[in-house]
């Protein structure tokens, strides 16, 4: 079976460099075996703005339930977009607001009849629904990185990588260019050799992460019966996360 990575371009000019790092990092994902798919963002047809917020329904468009589909079956995602006022573009943010919803991305536990309404200790945080699978969050900006540190407060990173990946139960790693206005046509051209040799070493932590899995799996099947652990891991489930986590660190 072919392993499946998604590389998400979340620039709306698909001339600009982010587009040609997340190619860049395409090249790599080949040469260590996987099939890359694209999520070109600035393609897709779908309302930017979750309406109602979490309190009411709004159907998904064809091209976002396609999109699930696509993270669904993806082993690895990798995101590319540049840094917005501290922050991913509108498109991107707002692919997130109406496809990463509860239910589907993350859920809450049942809060039980007995604690009075209140959340019992270890029921609290929500469960993640997307583990099992890793990405790689490839940005950029004119600020340098100490601006970035100290004065933003490493802002995108705190809200993507840690409020909406890892909460959704990614395994996430991170790469950002800084001063990109100063940088020369010879410099770019260094930066998308690091981001294809990135995707390459990614691509062989994503191989040996479902390699993992498999093990995991077989393990279970083999289990004897009566044992709850004899049940397959699901997409999400605490198995799968565990399995990819030893080998993503």
């Amino acid at each position: 079976m072919q392993h499946v990575a998604l590389v998400v371009l979340g620039h709306p000019n698909s001339q600009s460099y982010s587009h040609a790092l997340g190619e860049a990092y395409a090249r790599g994902l080949r040469s260590a075996g996987l099939e890359v798919r694209y999520l070109r963002l600035s393609e897709l047809d779908f309302d930017l703005v979750l309406h109602s917020g979490f309190g009411g329904e709004q159907q998904l468009e064809p091209d976002l339930v396609q999109a699930r589909r696509a993270i669904e079956e993806a082993s690895l995602v990798g995101w590319f977009f540049p840094t917005w006022w501290a922050g991913p573009p509108a498109l991107v943010k707002g692919f997130i607001d109406r496809v990463f919803l509860p239910g589907w991305a993350f859920r809450y536990p049942q809060v039980p009849k007995s604690s009075g309404g209140r959340y019992r200790a270890g029921t609290g945080l929500p469960e993640p629904l997307l583990a099992g699978r890793l990405a790689r969050v490839v940005s950029s900006m004119d600020s340098p990185s100490w601006w970035y540190a100290i004065w933003h407060r490493r802002a995108l990173h705190a809200a993507f990588v840690n409020g909406t990946l890892r909460f959704c139960g990614f395994r996430v790693r991170s790469s950002t260019f800084f001063q990109l206005r100063g940088w020369s046509a010879e410099r770019r051209a260094r930066g998308l050799a690091r981001v294809e040799s990135i995707g390459y070493r990614d691509g062989r932590r994503a191989l040996r992460a479902r390699t993992a899995l498999r093990a995991s799996m077989a393990l279970d099947m083999n289990a004897p019966l009566g044992r709850s652990e004899r049940q397959l891991p699901v997409a999400g489930s605490k198995q799968v996360g565990a399995a990819a986590e030893r080998v993503a660190r």
